[in-house]
């Protein structure tokens, strides 16, 4: 039974439908079968192209080849830009799309071998990969693993080849193959069609959804729907239970490049799908959608991302080959040069009963307690044998729950001791933000106080709960806890420590702040790590005496690794303005500190709260000699208020990123004096030890397009290198490549940062703003920081956002002010103010608008969300009643 497809499919240019004739195999051996294709070759074929090879798309159930319509579109336009041309070949399985109906049971061993007949037929040859997405892809794996010898590479997008045994089949499938439902939600009506298609978002536009409906337009046809959902293979004795299998096992031997793609809002296709798949193969590319779900060709630009995979990975797949005993060979000088590692100095100090971790939130006797190198050094030996025993392997994720103390402090180091990777992620994100990155990087562990594991229970995390106190066993039990840090700790005082991991094994994945968009988690190997410890050492003469107090989480856990005692200050760490002068003087006493590192949140409530200070405290901040402030911008006036409090203190504000947490650095002093050379921006200093700095210059359209370079005033994109740069980002291979930059003169590793700035003639950096933020105006970009400092000029100005309004290419500038005092509420400001303002800049403005507070980010409350700004400011000059931004 066959239905002709239409003459035209929307987005589908014509010539690309086609009908092919396959011989059957198998249990449908002997029989001509009628194949729907969507088949770029003859388009190909016309603009007279050198084809680089075929990708094989296999679509899932139940959509069909009009699924890949985006690749194909985007690989046309790429083939006549003259780029590496690649013809795709998009296939409606039999039973599904415009392809015949028979009466042949095609389970997944029939539907691979209908595939190969159909591969055969065509006679591809050169290079050939594969991709799949839903049920396609074990079928296009299938192929691919029974003719390695003919694959160049493999793709998918949301599919597995194996479900935990124990483990439910997601409702949706459990629902539509019960069999009392099977037939009523697949062939009888169109439920379990417009269920899936309902699952993308944003939702397909009607013509969309009618050309996925229109070859399932009645019950005979769609019989292949519910002989896919029947064949799904829930059991062991399941009919494709074996093929399956077969599959499974034979990704280990596919060395072939891997690509993963992932719509992480999937109720099929969980994330320990993913995980699995990733596992069995280790050299895989992963890139994760954030916020896409099932239907993710539909959701996201994904084409471009497997044409430049291709381009990376299949293209230069001989130049690889030839450069791998190279890369081998220069592995090996590296390691001979290994860093030491972070725990070091705990081995170093394992008989030291000096103290090396004051907490402040839990007393004794009164008095904080204080935790002595040699006990550090104990309970982190204890909880590295323990967990080892307990089954935390080296490459294992571990989530920790745990405030920062002691406690974290100890178990972080015993993580890392024994090769697991530390999942760190703090409550700044939120707890949307918090579980979409803790969910991301489905940890096998998680090690958390209650509160933390009470979240982790309501919210479905994955991984086996370790209690860092030792609770009741109701509370145990009711949290799924299996042990404590506690027992792990008397378990391990029986065990021995395994071998350390290497310097280039992963050692942590820290999450971004999320102010620029989803949290991004950035992997750290144990070599950046300790370059990073060696280079904050070293940068600000960090010695065994000179004491540590911190109230930037990442950095609260650097004293141990440094040598020198450390203290977190009584705050919540999550929220950087309940920190006070107070505690901060607390914590400097407590520790006998000459360092003290604040977020620009904390340093301004600190300020803003020295009233409360006594003379005692003020003494013990007088013996500060070192103080940074990083994380956002910190203003001159902000610096001096905190060096009056600190007044022996060198005032420090490095500038750096979750990617790179160290790249320059500038002093107080170095602030008056560039201030004085009236550059527009923020300075930020010099590179810091072997740190580099770059610029690419923006172009006509605001892109950053020029090569890299240290000239000075040139406007551009900030570029940077360190031993301590990130290794890259956790299954994010897409954002990884955009975010790499290299020339053929300078191929080192570099890190497109997102800020736009410039380079003075002293070298230090200037940065001006956010590549997302510079307006493309009709006359050129514009960087909005430099306009923003002159505006704060105002004395009714207390801050401003310069944004762009208006059509793209052709933008105009406006400015959203917060005053002094504060606007009761949104909207034009008045005549009076606009005027001081446009008087204060020499950027022309097309508007001024008022707003009580400028919004910005959870996590370090001071970033300005200026896209944010920008599309309320648009909507409120278009004439739309002003409401909070």
């Amino acid at each position: 039974m066959s239905v002709s497809p239409p003459a035209e499919l929307p987005g589908v240019e014509v010539g690309v439908s086609r009908v092919v004739t396959v011989r059957g195999v198998g249990a449908d051996a002997g029989a001509d079968r009628r194949w729907h294709l969507l088949d770029t070759g003859a388009i190909l074929d016309e603009l007279g192209v050198e084809v680089a090879g075929t990708i094989v798309a296999v679509h899932g159930n139940p959509t069909w080849s009009y699924l890949w319509r985006s690749l194909i579109a985007t690989s046309l336009d790429r083939a006549r830009a003259g780029r590496a041309a690649w013809r795709v070949v998009a296939v409606d399985q039999l039973e599904m799309g415009y392809s015949e109906r028979t009466e042949v049971t095609r389970g997944l061993d029939q539907r691979i071998r209908d595939l190969h007949a159909l591969i055969d037929s065509l006679d591809l040859t050169g290079r050939l990969v594969t991709l799949g997405h839903d049920w396609g892809g074990p079928v296009s794996l299938g192929w691919a693993v029974r003719h390695r010898d003919r694959v160049d590479g493999v793709a998918v997008l949301n599919t597995a080849v194996h479900h935990p045994a124990g483990m439910p089949l997601p409702s949706a499938l459990r629902v539509a193959g019960a069999r009392a439902m099977l037939a009523a939600t697949t062939v009888r009506t169109t439920a379990f069609l417009d269920t899936t298609l309902a699952l993308a978002d944003p939702a397909l536009s009607p013509e969309v959804r009618a050309t996925y409906r229109a070859p399932y337009a009645t019950p005979d046809r769609r019989r292949g729907i519910g002989a896919f959902v029947a064949d799904i293979p829930a059991t062991p004795d399941h009919p494709s239970t074996p093929a399956l299998d077969e599959v499974a096992g034979g990704l280990a031997r596919l060395t072939v490049p891997a690509l993963l793609l992932r719509g992480p809002r999937d109720p099929v296709f969980g994330e320990h799908h993913l995980d699995d798949l990733a596992r069995r193969l280790p050299h895989a590319d992963v890139h994760r959608y954030e916020g896409a779900g099932h239907m993710l060709a539909e959701e996201r630009p994904y084409a471009d991302a497997v044409l430049d995979w291709l381009d990376d990975r299949v293209l230069t797949a001989g130049l690889a080959a030839e450069t791998t005993a190279a890369d081998r060979s220069d592995a090996e000088t590296t390691d001979a040069a290994a860093p030491t590692p972070l725990w070091h100095r705990l081995i170093e100090r394992r008989d030291d009963d000096d103290t090396a971790v004051v907490d402040l939130t839990r007393r004794v006797d009164g008095e904080p307690l204080r935790v002595s190198w040699r006990a550090l050094a104990g309970r982190v030996a204890e909880l590295a044998a323990g967990l080892a025993a307990f089954g935390v392997r080296p490459g294992d994720r571990v989530s920790l729950l745990v405030q920062p103390g002691p406690t974290l402090t100890a178990v972080l180091y015993a993580c890392l001791r024994i090769g697991a990777v530390v999942v760190v992620a703090d409550r700044g994100l939120g707890i949307r933000g918090l579980s979409r990155a803790v969910r991301g990087t489905e940890p096998s562990f998680v090690i958390g106080e209650q509160a933390g594991l009470a979240a982790a229970r309501a919210l479905g995390w994955p991984g086996r709960r370790i209690s860092a106190p030792q609770l009741p066993a109701p509370a145990a039990r009711a949290l799924g806890v299996e042990t404590s840090l506690a027992e792990l700790a008397a378990s391990g005082r029986r065990a021995s420590v395994p071998p350390q991991p290497g310097p280039d094994d992963e050692a942590a994945i820290l999450f971004t702040s999320g102010s620029t968009g989803p949290a991004k988690g950035v992997v750290y190997t144990h070599r950046q790590l300790s370059s990073l410890r060696d280079a904050l050492a070293e940068h600000f003469e960090v010695h065994a005496d000179t004491g540590l107090v911190t109230g930037f989480a990442p950095f609260a856990l650097l004293g141990p690794a440094l040598g020198t005692r450390s203290a977190t200050p009584r705050m919540d760490v999550s929220a950087p303005r309940t920190l006070t002068a107070t505690a901060v003087a607390e914590a400097v006493r407590a520790s006998s500190a000459r360092i003290v590192f604040l977020s620009p949140a904390a340093l301004a409530n600190v300020c803003a709260t020295a009233g409360a200070l006594t003379d005692a405290d003020r003494a013990a901040l007088g013996e500060v000699r070192t103080f940074l402030s990083t994380g956002a911008p910190v203003s001159i006036e902000l610096l001096r208020r905190a060096q009056e409090l600190m007044p022996n203190a060198q005032a420090h504000t490095p500038y750096g990123m979750t990617e790179c947490l160290l790249v320059t650095d500038v002093t107080l002093d170095e602030l008056e004096d560039a201030q004085r050379a009236g550059d527009a921006g923020v300075c930020v200093g010099t590179p810091i030890g072997a740190g580099r700095v770059r610029i690419s210059a923006l172009d006509a359209e605001g892109r950053a397009a020029g090569d890299l370079s240290e000239t000075p005033g040139v406007t551009g994109e900030v570029v940077v290198s360190a031993p301590h740069l990130k290794r890259g980002y956790h299954r994010l291979w897409a954002t990884d490549r955009e975010a790499a930059r290299a020339t053929a003169s300078d191929p080192g590793r570099w890190h497109r940062t997102g800020d736009v700035g410039h380079l003075d003639a002293s070298g230090r950096l200037w940065i001006e703003g956010r590549l997302p933020h510079v307006i493309v105006t009709a006359s050129g970009p514009v960087t909005p920081v430099g306009p923003e400092q002159q505006i704060e000029t105002v004395a009714a100005v207390r801050r401003a956002a310069v944004v762009g309004v208006g059509p793209r290419m052709r933008r105009v500038c406006a400015a959203v002010v917060e005053t002094v005092p504060g606007a009761r509420r949104p909207g034009l400001a008045p005549a009076d103010l606009t005027e001081q303002v446009r008087a204060a800049t020499d950027l022309p403005l097309a508007a001024v608008l008022v707003v009580p507070a400028l919004p910005t980010d959870i996590r370090h409350n001071s970033k300005i969300d200026r896209s944010r700004l920008s599309t309320w400011a648009d909507r409120v000059l278009a004439g739309e009643k002003p409401s909070a931004p």
